[in-house]
């Protein structure tokens, strides 16, 4: 495990906008830190976007820090996780059942297959 690498956590609606508005890959991780499903997570995130780190952006937000916006994307269960590109969302992973290392990757390996769809057009 890489220890001191951890996924960028984005604290105003302008930064989101920014990421999310790239031409590249952004996959945004809401999470609260009072939520089990979501520090169950913790251990091996990091190492989840080394691996991914050529294909995607991966940040997270504290739902509770962005109410309005979590509102507006409506973001209900946690951990959720959205990807978006060029502004646009692609695909969602959100679901009320704690989600393993293998379920996270197969949403990136979705939301990377999307987007590359998208390129290709």
């Amino acid at each position: 495990m890489k220890v001191g690498i951890t996924v960028e956590k984005i604290k105003s609606e302008a930064a989101f906008r920014e990421y999310v508005g790239e031409d590249r890959l952004t996959v945004v991780i809401f999470k609260t830190t009072w939520c089990k499903d979501c520090h169950y997570i913790e251990p091996f995130i990091a190492d989840v976007e080394a691996a991914y780190a050529d294909r995607l952006t991966l940040v997270e937000i504290d739902r509770d820090d962005m109410p309005d916006l979590c509102s507006e994307l409506n973001i209900l269960g946690i951990p959720s996780f959205i990807a978006f590109r060029q502004g646009q969302e692609l695909v969602r992973f959100v679901n009320k059942l704690r989600k393993t290392r293998e379920e996270i990757e197969q949403f990136l390996d979705r939301a990377v297959e999307v987007s590359s769809a998208l390129t290709s057009k």
